[in-house]
Order: C-alpha cells, then sequence, then structure tokens
C-alpha cells in the first residue's frame, strides 16, 4: 500500500463531498468523479434538515461550521399536520427552537463544493465500470476511457451504485410507496394564503390512503410530493406527465374530498414533476470486505426518507471513514474498521426508516404521525 494511496470517489453529492473536503484539510489525496455534466444540471432536490451527532458533526470535521451558518434556515424547521378537510391537528411554529437546521440541497453541494479545490472534482464522468488491477487496485472506466489504479474506490453514487455490485448483491426494492414531486415558487408573494398554510417548515396532510407532504425551501420556494401506495408503475400510467395541466388536474382528482385550500397547493404547483418512487436496501445491509473498494451514503443503506437520516448518514459515513484513514493511515484497516462500525451504526436507523415506510398511508398512519410529532416536541430543548 502506498503511503499517499490513490483515492476515488464516486459520486459528488454530500457524502462523496465530504469524505473529499476532510482528506484534503489533512494532505490525502482524492478525486471526486460525478456523471452529471455541471453542478446545476439537474434539480438537487428538497430541503434537508441537519443533525447535530451527524450532519452537523460532519461539517465541523471539515472545518465548514461557520460557513454553513450563511445559508442554514433554522426559521424553517417547524411542523403542521392537517386532515384532509383541513383540520390542524399540529401546529410547532416555535421553529427557532430547533436544532436540526434546515438548508436546502443546492446551497449545501456548493458549500461543499467551494471548499475544494475545482481540479479534485472531475464532471461528466459517469462511471462505466470497475477492472481489478491487482495487489487490491482497480482501473475505472469512463466513456473518455480508463483511469486508475486506484488503491481505493469509495462509491458515494447513490441508489443505483455502480461500485455496489462489486462488493455486494443485494439491490434495492421498491417500498410500495411512489411520490410525485411538485414546486411552488415564490409562494410568499404570489400565494400569501398558501405560504401561511405550509407555515415556517413542513406541511403534512392524510387521508383516504394517500398523503401530500409540502417543505419549505429557500428563497420563497416550497417543494411538495403527492404520496401514494401503489405498485410500481402506476403513478407513470395515472398521470399524463407530457402535459403539466393534465397532471395538475389529474393530482387534483386524485385527492378529490381534500379542502379546496388544499387542493390549491396542486393548482398553484410550477411547470415540473418528478416521479419519485421509494427504494431501500434491506435492514441490516452489509458485505464481506474486498480490498480496495467500500461504499458510503444510499450506495451502502439506502433507506426511506421517513426519519430524515439519509443524508445524515452519509456525511456521518463520510467523517467516520476519513477519520480512520487519517489516524491510521492503513487503508485496508481504516476501511474495515469503518465497514465494521457503519454496518452496526445504521442498524436503528434503517429499522425506524422501514417501519415508517410500512405504516405510512395504513388506516391510523394519521394517528400514528400525530404521536410522532407530539413524542418529538416533548423532547425539543
Amino acid at each position: 500500500m502506498h503511503s499517499n494511496p490513490r483515492i476515488a470517489i464516486i459520486g459528488a453529492g454530500p457524502g462523496g463531498l465530504t469524505l473529499a473536503r476532510i482528506l484534503y484539510l489533512h494532505g490525502i489525496a482524492a478525486t471526486v468523479y460525478e456523471q452529471e455534466v455541471h453542478p446545476l444540471s439537474r434539480p438537487q432536490g428538497g430541503s434537508l434538515d441537519l443533525h447535530e451527532d451527524s450532519g452537523l458533526l460532519a461539517l465541523e470535521r471539515a472545518e465548514l461550521s461557520d460557513a454553513f451558518q450563511a445559508i442554514a434556515r433554522y426559521d424553517d424547521q417547524g411542523t403542521r399536520l392537517l386532515a384532509r378537510n383541513g383540520q390542524v391537528l399540529f401546529d410547532d411554529q416555535n421553529a427557532s427552537g430547533g436544532n436540526r437546521p434546515e438548508v436546502d440541497r443546492t446551497a449545501l453541494r456548493s458549500l461543499l463544493l467551494d471548499s475544494l479545490p475545482p481540479s479534485m472534482v472531475r464532471w461528466n464522468c459517469a462511471l462505466l465500470g470497475l477492472e481489478d488491477a491487482g495487489e487490491g487496485c482497480w482501473n475505472l472506466s469512463f466513456g473518455h476511457g480508463n483511469e486508475g489504479p486506484f488503491d481505493w474506490v469509495v462509491g458515494a453514487d447513490g441508489t443505483w451504485s455502480r461500485v455496489r455490485p462489486f462488493v455486494s448483491t443485494y439491490e434495492p426494492q421498491y417500498s410500495g410507496l411512489c411520490f410525485v414531486e411538485f414546486g411552488i415558487n415564490d409562494i410568499d408573494r404570489s400565494h400569501p394564503e398558501l405560504a401561511l398554510l405550509v407555515g415556517r417548515g413542513m406541511l403534512n396532510v392524510e387521508g383516504d390512503g394517500k398523503a401530500l407532504i409540502v417543505q419549505r425551501n429557500g428563497n420563497s420556494h416550497v417543494r411538495g410530493y403527492a404520496i401514494f401506495r401503489v405498485p410500481m408503475g402506476w403513478v407513470e400510467k395515472r398521470f399524463d406527465f407530457t402535459s403539466v395541466s393534465a397532471v395538475r388536474e389529474g393530482l387534483v382528482q386524485e385527492f378529490a374530498g381534500y379542502s379546496e385550500e388544499i387542493l390549491n397547493l396542486f393548482r398553484a404547483s410550477s411547470d415540473e414533476f418528478a416521479v419519485r418512487p421509494i427504494f431501500a436496501l434491506p435492514v441490516g445491509h452489509s458485505w464481506v470486505r474486498r480490498p480496495g473498494l467500500t461504499l458510503i451514503g444510499d450506495a451502502a443503506h439506502v433507506m426511506s426518507p421517513f426519519g430524515g437520516d439519509g443524508v445524515n448518514n452519509a456525511m456521518l459515513d463520510a467523517a467516520e471513514l476519513a477519520h480512520l484513514l487519517i489516524e491510521r493511515r492503513q487503508c485496508n484497516n481504516a476501511v474495515a474498521e469503518y465497514e465494521r462500525r457503519m454496518f452496526e451504526r445504521l442498524v436503528p436507523s434503517a429499522k425506524s426508516a422501514a417501519e415508517g415506510a410500512a405504516t405510512f398511508l395504513s388506516h391510523d398512519g394519521q394517528a400514528l404521525t400525530l404521536a410522532m410529532y407530539l413524542s418529538h416536541q416533548g423532547t425539543r430543548p
């Protein structure tokens, strides 16, 4: 093993970039390969809440805590739960008192990218395959050719990781839940009544075996998710995604019986919709260590979004792997210890997410959601 190992990180999401940043601070070179053409080539998704013992801890180790304050939204931690008729079941707008600040995914990614030399991130590099180069090293295959050999390849490339099949035979399974994502631009000015409905954070409405979650983002934007428990492919057949107006009207019809104020969220939606089926790896997913390869984040343990642990787990994976590589300088021992700890650490989070997905939209799902919010409110500092 080289004293200064060559490390390739596949994926420029929060996990991969956090790993690259912490290694960079300690003089360990890594190259991040990302299939996107540039940082803004596609929407990065909705708002994230970072947790003290994971996402925020990782930013502290990356020496980015102070810079994070410029993009953190402590005032957007509120929660509202409504019945389908608009009755307010839970409303906690004491948002700034929480310890899980919101941040837009794009802003978090920009923060991490700005903390790295531009040459460390290679864009428009979709990984096509890996080739064993012997002695635990790997060559990477891209459309422009091969690169390597690398002493370590870290798969930080999400749910459909190209690295995972080289260490694990498991594939993510459909949870039965499918989200239709939409957005509302400039809601505070254009739709002030809907801004009040959403509140300072997240709005949740359940009833009739479906649900609506709407989340405040930065710059007066909100992102919503119409949620269905349906067979794979049902959403694409039910809605005509070639027509924005048809999708809007289809959602209004599908949620018939909900209050008009709630349905107006669909009517105010902007011109982009996306289908987001929810997949997960099995609870306790692990693999037999293979020299030169490891996984972090969703590549290692993708789970449902219930619990909000996904990005936090990814960033903590990155921080712990980086810490062990820096401390031990012997990559094989460091990665083996990282994987052992990660496998154990992720079980409670994965169980909670799986239970959340299983009970969401059940006959008593609304009552379970209300009980969860009340219990969280009771523990807020």
